[in-house]
């Protein structure tokens, strides 16, 4: 499910100038980089077939969304509510069994949280977040899991994603086109392992 963009966008606007601010809901639309995961994703089931899957930062969710079909167990999470309710309703209208919806937020995981595999989408775009997420990366390959990263191509991201190379193990490249009038967004997908 995508929330109607009017709808969002009107809320938007009558909340912006609440106290605290309301931040815009980037959360309510898909992303180059979503679409770019699950490109991989259908060509490579493997990662995901029969493990359990857990998806940080989902907005809408659709990577987990596809790992439904294939994973045992797939827990989605973001840290904003309104995200998590259009996720469950997606989960309710594709008669999913095995997706769980939680609002989480990565600076507050517990220590002991264990996945399989962890899959993250356009998370690399706050300078300031790089250090917490590469830590928290690090965190979940030390436990052994497998990390799923897509991510657009932006230049401020480079030092972030040249300290997660040492780990890749598996690196691929999508154009991405989300409608005919801008030009396609190029999404590297990374897999990230402890060696």
């Amino acid at each position: 499910m995508v929330p109607d963009p009017a709808s969002v966008q009107k809320d938007y606007l009558e909340r912006k100038h609440h106290d605290p601010p309301v931040i815009f809901p980037y959360w309510s639309q898909v992303w180059p980089a979503a679409i770019g995961l699950c490109n991989f994703l259908s060509s490579y089931i493997h990662h995901i077939k029969n493990k359990k899957v857990t998806e940080l930062a989902a907005g809408l969710g659709l990577p987990s969304l596809l790992a439904a079909a294939y994973a045992s167990e797939v827990d989605c999470s973001d840290y904003i509510p309104e995200a998590m309710e259009v996720m469950q309703e997606s989960v309710v209208a594709n008669a999913y069994t095995n997706v769980h919806c939680s609002v989480a937020d990565w600076n507050h995981l517990p220590e002991d949280q264990h996945t399989d595999v962890l899959m993250l989408s356009d998370i690399n775009y706050e300078p300031g977040e790089f250090d917490q997420l590469h830590r928290l990366l690090l965190q979940f390959l030390n436990a052994g899991a497998t990390i799923l990263l897509s991510t657009p191509q932006r230049l401020m991201a480079k030092s972030f994603i040249g300290k997660l190379l040492p780990y890749c193990v598996q690196q691929e490249e999508y154009s991405v086109s989300m409608n005919q009038y801008e030009q396609p967004a190029l999404v590297s997908v990374f897999v990230l392992k402890k060696p």
